[in-house]
């Protein structure tokens, strides 16, 4: 019978499509006899029905006569074989995406048979089988609108009460195979966009709701899980940051698909999705971090999620409901019971499928659910109170704010904490869900928000608006806290949590708070620079005009902080890359003034999870060599450079361009550089150049070979050389350069056993970070470290050698003043003499860790 299916007959016609069909009625039982034909013609008639959709309307006139879906199913029941399945599952999923006719969709979803073949019991122990099915769902659901929906539901006193195929999809919303997640959450968004009432009210009623409380399920594991990532790359000898970012990448994604469900608009499912976002995951698992020693999640993974979180999920409640619970004690917060949550997950991820095929029994196999629950318990909150854990620093919790928390990671955290708790600031700063009122409670409404409330305030006749706008002391909402703060605290008492105010808590308060904490960072040595400017710019958005809100303390202390940095800016002038060092300030100059005027942060989140990792590999970089000296140098500009703009932007002074350095200076005629014929271009290998002042010497660049050379130190500005040259017999007192090399950082030795020899130290002609095409990462330096030259010059005798030693200390000498002189203006170079004791002396007020380390 199937070998007259090979016959010859036009493909593409209803001859084709009814033999097909005459064939398949025949088969009574599918075996290995007649597997290979029955898939063939499964595959053939998805064909034709596609083309008689856009080219013969009789292709699916036929198709519904003959009630071939019935003969799908049938042949699915008397069919053992899982590649049959497989084939039919694709033969309709083919059908249904490419067909165009409404009213062959319309007839597909109509037959008794489509919701036949979605609750059939397929075997899914294969896996193949079970991402075909979920291909075959999804399809479906992408032909869904209002009209369409209705055929699939069925429904009861206008009331839907069965949906095979949501209630089918979302038992493998959690699967451990990402791409079968992602197919589900596409099609439940589909369902959800498609805005139909009573389908709506159907998903959001038990035990269906417990769909949106297993996704908070689902999604803490992945914070835990994450956590337990960030801890081990932490610890480890060779961190990497691939398994960090792929988690991230997946965090995210379930929070963008947890916003797409929230703004498809459905009634009461922004609230169920609030709800359990705040009792299952932020109260009991990160907010209770940001301070606790030994608890289950870090605080810098916890402060990564909040952001993401008030980022991505734009729900008004959460965002100040998160938001107020700043202003709760450590203690308010315990650990919340997680029976409910997960007796929701197994009730939906469980419930194993009972219902079999006519003549093989399989039952359709629960999904793994169990694990992830066990998973999620094993790892719950610890069942002591959290009042009874002892707190970082030695602050007792009990009537620690969750918000003084939050500052003082910026006055006492390390590098990563800091980057956190600005990170959380400026997120909080840019959540447009979150009321003005409750920024200004916090401390951290923007001057110009300020200012344009209390206008509004005065003009609709207010009277602390009209007061406070012309009041020197610019205190916020009368009587402390705003109403609408209020609000959200007694809300959080729905959730069992209290909350305690300071006495005499106020947005002024609060505000001073703030800037103390960010005063007290710009005074921290020990806080790396590229975190300072994101403090920066929190302050520029907090301060943008003038110095209205500092107090003269904090005036003093950024003064004393710059003329320290400055006094240590200088002393780089005479450092190994004293020659880039205008260079740097003026490149450095323009990131940092970018970077602090720019409308968001320059970093994402998820760059404090990668600052371990990225500081641990420069860390391996040798304490002695030049390339270490020159990341002291770039980290010591870039806060100088800070601090000057915050010191102009705070006087209400405009940042320039540019620095205030001066010009080059004019070259004598008598420099050494100018008798040899050097310009600023520098030497070149192979040019000529004369000998006056050169000293003769010998040097081995390998094993047993000598050769003889002239040595020459010149110093053009703020560039310098060591040149080794070689005579030019043609030519009287001329040479040929042969090899050149920086002069800055040289450190010339005489030699304490053989008084003749010079050594050299080569670093590399220029700073490896300002050219990363050539070197590569900071990452990338640790597996190839920087290595500095060495040059032992041989002279005849001990006086040319001191010649050749004083040339070199007077070239740098002239090298190193003519770049103070340029950086005069900058630095205030005749006001710049105050030690670094007299800094110290003005951060006393301030705790230890903030005083600049000076050993």
């Amino acid at each position: 019978m199937w070998f007259s299916f090979w016959r010859s007959r036009d493909r593409f016609s209803l001859e084709e499509l009814r033999y097909l069909t005459d064939q398949l009625q025949k088969i009574q039982i599918v075996n290995e006899v007649n597997k290979d034909f029955v898939i063939e013609a499964l595959r053939s008639i998805s064909e034709l029905i596609t083309y008689g959709d856009q080219h013969d309307a009789s292709f699916f006139e036929f198709f519904m006569e003959k009630q071939i879906m019935g003969e799908f199913v049938r042949i699915l029941k008397i069919s053992r074989a899982a590649t049959v399945s497989l084939q039919l599952l694709q033969t309709m999923s083919i059908i249904i995406q490419n067909l165009k006719s409404e009213h062959a969709i319309y007839y597909l979803f109509s037959t008794e048979h489509m919701n036949k073949l979605i609750t059939y019991a397929f075997d899914f122990r294969n896996d193949e089988l079970l991402s075909y099915y979920i291909s075959f769902l999804r399809a479906i659901s992408g032909k869904l609108n209002k009209n369409t929906i209705s055929l699939l539901v069925k429904t009861q006193n206008d009331k839907v009460v069965s949906f095979p195929m949501y209630v089918e999809a979302i038992q493998f919303a959690f699967h451990e195979e990402n791409m079968i997640r992602t197919a589900v959450r596409a099609l439940t968004l589909n369902v959800y966009h498609v805005g139909d009432d009573y389908v709506n009210r159907f998903i959001t009623s038990p035990p269906h709701a417990d769909y949106f409380s297993n996704l908070v399920t689902f999604f803490r594991k992945q914070c835990i899980d994450l956590n337990d990532l960030v801890t081990e790359t932490m610890r480890s000898a060779e961190p990497s940051t691939s398994t960090i970012l792929a988690a991230v990448d997946e965090i995210e994604d379930n929070l963008y698909y947890i916003s797409d469900v929230i703004s498809a608009g459905i009634p009461d499912v922004g609230r169920l999705i609030t709800d359990n976002i705040l009792r299952h995951l932020i109260f009991p698992l990160l907010l209770p971090s940001l301070r606790i020693e030994g608890f289950q999640i870090g605080a810098v993974t916890s402060l990564y999620l909040l952001c993401c979180i008030l980022r991505i999920v734009k729900i008004k409640d959460l965002a100040n409901t998160i938001s107020a619970a700043f202003f709760c004690p450590l203690d308010a917060f315990s650990p919340q019971p997680e029976e409910g949550l997960n007796g929701n997950m197994t009730r939906l991820c469980c419930e194993s499928r009972s219902q079999s095929s006519g003549s093989d029994g399989i039952v359709r196999q629960p999904l793994d659910a169990e694990s992830l629950i066990k998973e999620v318990s094993d790892s719950s909150a610890p069942k002591t109170e959290l009042k009874d854990v002892t707190v970082k620093n030695g602050c007792p919790g009990s009537r620690l704010e969750l918000r003084g928390a939050l500052l003082s990671h910026i006055t006492t955290g390390d590098d990563v904490q800091v980057l956190g708790a600005l990170s959380v600031l400026a997120t909080l700063l840019q959540t447009k869900e979150l009321d003005e009122s409750m920024l200004d409670a916090l401390g951290i409404l923007p001057q110009r928000k300020q200012h344009k409330k209390l206008l509004l305030e005065a003009l609709v006749g207010e009277d602390s608006g009209e007061e406070q706008l012309f009041s020197s002391d610019n205190t916020s909402v009368k009587g402390g806290i705003d109403i609408e703060l209020d609000g959200y605290l007694q809300k959080l008492k729905d959730y069992g949590i209290s909350y305690f105010l300071k006495a005499g808590a106020s947005p002024r308060a609060h505000r001073f708070e703030v800037l103390d904490a960010l005063v007290s960072l710009f005074c921290r040595s020990n806080i790396s620079a590229e975190i300072l400017w994101d403090g920066g710019w929190l302050l520029r958005q907090l301060l943008p005009y003038s110095e209205a809100e500092f107090n003269s303390h904090h005036l003093k202390l950024l003064k004393d902080s710059y003329k320290y940095w400055a006094t240590e800016l200088l002393q780089e002038a005479r450092g190994i890359w004293s020659d880039f060092l205008i260079i740097l300030l003026s490149d450095e100059w323009k990131k940092c003034k970018r970077a602090i005027e720019a409308p968001s942060p320059r970093k994402e989140p998820k760059s404090m999870l990668l600052h371990s990792a990225k500081a641990s590999a420069v860390d391996a970089v040798p304490p002695e060599s030049s390339f270490a000296a020159g990341q002291k140098m770039s980290e010591l500009v870039k806060v100088f450079v800070l601090l000057h703009q915050l010191q102009s932007f705070s006087l209400g002074k405009a940042l320039s361009d540019q620095p205030c350095i001066d010009p080059p200076s004019e070259i004598p005629d008598c420099s050494r550089a100018k008798v040899a014929g050097l310009d600023a271009s520098g030497p070149k290998p192979g040019a000529e150049l004369r000998l006056d002042g050169a000293v003769p010497c010998r040097i081995a660049f390998e094993r047993g070979k000598e050769r003889h050379f002239f040595f020459l130190g010149t110093a053009i500005g703020t560039c310098g050389w060591i040149i080794l040259a070689e005579e030019l017999p043609s030519k009287l007192n001329c040479g040929i350069v042969r090899v050149a090399a920086p002069l800055a950082g040289s450190n010339p030795r005489i030699d304490e056993k053989h008084s003749r020899w010079l050594h050299l130290r080569i670093r590399p002609s220029t700073l490896p970070f300002l050219d990363p095409t050539k070197h590569g990462t900071p990452l990338k330096s640790k597996a190839k470290p920087f290595v500095d030259g060495r040059w032992i010059l041989a002279f005849q005798d001990e006086d040319t050698c001191k010649v050749a030693f004083s040339m070199v200390l007077e070239e740098i000498n002239l090298q190193s003043k003519e770049v103070e002189r340029r950086l005069k203006p900058l630095v205030g170079l005749e006001r710049a003499v105050d030690s670094a004791d007299a800094f110290l002396c003005s951060t006393k007020s301030l705790t230890s860790n903030t005083a600049p380390n000076l050993m």
